[in-house]
């Protein structure tokens, strides 16, 4: 499986026109989506930016024709949004703990946050998560988390993950201390769009919603 991933903002004032529009072209995109064999799809807003994220088998290509499909529908929703992502090229992948794949939804609970780091911390937040790879020495992580890709476009980052609520437990008061460790020092290097650490910092940020999924 290749996972995929692509930004974008919502020009001001947009928000409503670029619902409906999406609403409009819904129904080809998504046949486009299954002819390519592209799965799990999904649309996430925060304030002026949507991250979307997919799946789809190892080799896929998308043909000249279904490029020129995606470009129409794009051209139907023009002045709407720009892209923080280059189309047709792949985001930096910062970070991946893909964990036990889970295919079936049913029982899951997603996690995805777009933040923003300070001017010229592209590599130190790159070498943090390299080191957290490194601790894991190869192993898959047997632990509710499945299907977590951390990209970067621009300035932003953008994280996607899937969490088995099955397997969730209380957390504990050590592995609580480990979080707030860990996010205290990434706050030297990037702020926040999403109220994923709120709890910690005291702040208000709004909550990331999901505006558009396909399996």
């Amino acid at each position: 499986m290749e996972r995929h991933a692509a930004a974008m903002r919502i020009q001001p004032g947009c928000f409503n026109t670029y619902r409906r529009k999406l609403g409009e072209v819904w129904k080809p995109l998504v046949e486009i989506l299954d002819r390519i064999g592209i799965q799990n799809f999904s649309l996430w807003n925060i304030e002026d930016k949507v991250f979307g994220y997919c799946e789809t088998p190892d080799g896929v290509t998308v043909s000249e024709k279904d490029w020129e499909a995606f470009h129409k529908l794009e051209e139907m929703m023009e002045g709407t949004f720009s892209w923080i992502s280059t189309p047709g090229e792949p985001m930096r992948l910062m970070y991946e703990d893909f964990g036990v794949v889970r295919e079936n939804k049913e029982q899951i609970r997603h996690r995805v946050f777009v933040t923003k780091l300070k001017p010229g911390m592209q590599e130190e937040y790159k070498l943090r998560h390299d080191r957290l790879a490194e601790a894991r020495n190869g192993k898959i992580t047997q632990g509710p988390d499945s299907n977590f890709s951390i990209w970067n476009a621009g300035d932003y980052i953008f994280g996607y993950n899937e969490i088995d609520i099955t397997m969730e437990t209380e957390e504990t008061e050590e592995s609580r201390q480990d979080t707030i460790a860990w996010e205290t020092r990434m706050l030297e290097i990037m702020s926040w769009y999403t109220d994923d650490v709120d709890w910690i910092t005291g702040l208000h940020h709004k909550h990331i919603q999901r505006i558009g999924y396909h399996n």
